[in-house]
C-alpha cells in the first residue's frame, strides 16, 4: 500500500482517499473497532477512539508521519527482530492488546559486552533465550514468556504477591514440561542478568558528604562528626542507591531501534510551529544557539533532572525518607519521554 499521502497536504484529494484506506486497514485488524489507536499528531498513539473519530482526528490533526509501517495497527514489521516503542522504555494502555516479538535475540547481543567478565550468567541468559517455553511451543520462549509477564506486571503496578499467584496458575494450565518460574523471586533472578549494575554509597545523616573515594574508608563524617552507621555498624544510616548512567546510555546506542529514537528529534519531527515536544521550545533553541558545536550534532543527549518528595535536612513534615532523583532523556519521541496528562503530552518538568 502506497504511503506518500502521509506528506501530502490534507486538504488533498490524496490525503483523503488514504485516510480511508489506513481507518480501513486499522479496524479490520483491531480486537475492538470501537477502540482503535489514535495515530493523529493531538492523540500521539496515546488514545483509543472509535472508527467514525479516528477519520475525523486524522483529516483535522493530520498523522504523525514518521509512522510508515503500521506496526501499532496489526502490520508485520520486516527484518529483524525489532522492539516496539513502547515495550522499550513505558507502558501505555494498548501494550497489552497485541504480543510483539520479543527482542530476545537483541537483548542477549546488548548484554553480552556488559556480561564479559561472567561467562556463566550470559550463557545461562542465551540458553533461557533459546529455551522452548514448553516442547513444541514455537510462539515463546522461556525468556521471552517471562519478560512479557514481567513488563505486565510493572504496567499495571502487581505486587510480587500477586504476580507469584498469577507464575503458579498459568504454570498448571501449561503442559507438565513447562519451564515457566512459579515463583517472582526465580523470575527475577532470570532477568536480574539483563538489568545493568548499580552501586550503594553509604551517606552522611545530615547530608554531608557521601562516603566514596577518599571518605569510602571512614567510619564518620568528617563535616559533623556523625557516625555513618546506626547502633550496629553493618548498618548505614543513610544510603544511595546509584545507577550509572553511561553504561545504560551506551546500551541505547547499541540498539539499531533505540539509537533510532534518539534522534528523532532531528529527523522525525514534524516542524509546524506547534508545541509537542521539548524540542519545539525557546530554551531548546536558546541552547542550540549558545553551544552551536553541541547543537549541531543530534545525537548529543539532552537531558533533564527530576527529583519527588526531596526532604534536605528533614525540614518538610514527610513521614518517607526515600528521594528518587531521575534523568529524563528528551532527545526521544514524546510517547518515550513524555507523561500523558488529559488529553496531551506534557514533558515531565526540570528542576
Amino acid at each position: 500500500m502506497d504511503r506518500k499521502w502521509i506528506s501530502a497536504n490534507r486538504l488533498s484529494k490524496e490525503y483523503e482517499i488514504g485516510v480511508k484506506e489506513f481507518v480501513e486497514f486499522a479496524v479490520k485488524n483491531a480486537k475492538d473497532p470501537n477502540r482503535v489507536v489514535c495515530p493523529c499528531l493531538k492523540c500521539c498513539f496515546g488514545k483509543r477512539v472509535r472508527e467514525d473519530e479516528l477519520e475525523g482526528h486524522l483529516v483535522c490533526n493530520g498523522i504523525d508521519q514518521s509512522y510508515t509501517c503500521w506496526i501499532r495497527h496489526g502490520e508485520k514489521k520486516k527484518g529483524n527482530i525489532n522492539f516496539e516503542n513502547s515495550s522499550t522504555y513505558a507502558s501505555t494502555d494498548f501494550d497489552t492488546d497485541t504480543y510483539e516479538p520479543d527482542r530476545v535475540d537483541e537483548i542477549a547481543k546488548a548484554v553480552e559486552e556488559d556480561l564479559r567478565d561472567c561467562p556463566k550468567m550470559f550463557e545461562s541468559l542465551l540458553s533461557d533465550a533459546e529455551k522452548e517455553l514448553y516442547n513444541g511451543c514455537t510462539k515463546f520462549t522461556r525468556l521471552s514468556a517471562i519478560l512479557k509477564l514481567y513488563n505486565l506486571k510493572a504496567s499495571n503496578g502487581w505486587s510480587d504477591k500477586s504476580f507469584t499467584e498469577l507464575l503458579t496458575l498459568i504454570k498448571d494450565m501449561l503442559p507438565d514440561d513447562n519451564e515457566l518460574p512459579s515463583r517472582t523471586y526465580e523470575a527475577k533472578r532470570i532477568l536480574c542478568s539483563i538489568g545493568m549494575s548499580y552501586e550503594r554509597i553509604h551517606a552522611c545523616p545530615n547530608d554531608c558528604i557521601l562516603f566514596r573515594n577518599e571518605y569510602e574508608l571512614l567510619k564518620a563524617c568528617p563535616k559533623c562528626n556523625v557516625s555513618r552507621y546506626k547502633k550496629k555498624e553493618s548498618t548505614p544510616a543513610k544510603v544511595v542507591w546509584y545507577f550509572p548512567i553511561i553504561p545504560r546510555f551506551r546500551r541505547m546506542y547499541r540498539s539499531e531501534e533505540d539509537s533510532k529514537h534518539l534522534t528523532w528529534h532531528a529527523d522525525e519531527r514534524i516542524r509546524d510551529g506547534m508545541f509537542r515536544h521539548p524540542a519545539d521550545s525557546p530554551q531548546w533553541a536558546k541552547i542550540d544557539h549558545e553551544y552551536p558545536e553541541f547543537g549541531i550534532e543530534s545525537r548529543n543527549l539532552r537531558l533533564a533532572l527530576s527529583t519527588d518528595g526531596m526532604n534536605p535536612h528533614g525540614l518538610q513534615s514527610i513521614s518517607h525518607s526515600t528521594w528518587p532523583v531521575i534523568l529524563v532523556i528528551y532527545n526521544l519521541p514524546p510517547w518515550l519521554c513524555m507523561k500523558r496528562g488529559g488529553d496531551d503530552y506534557s514533558p515531565a518538568p526540570p528542576l
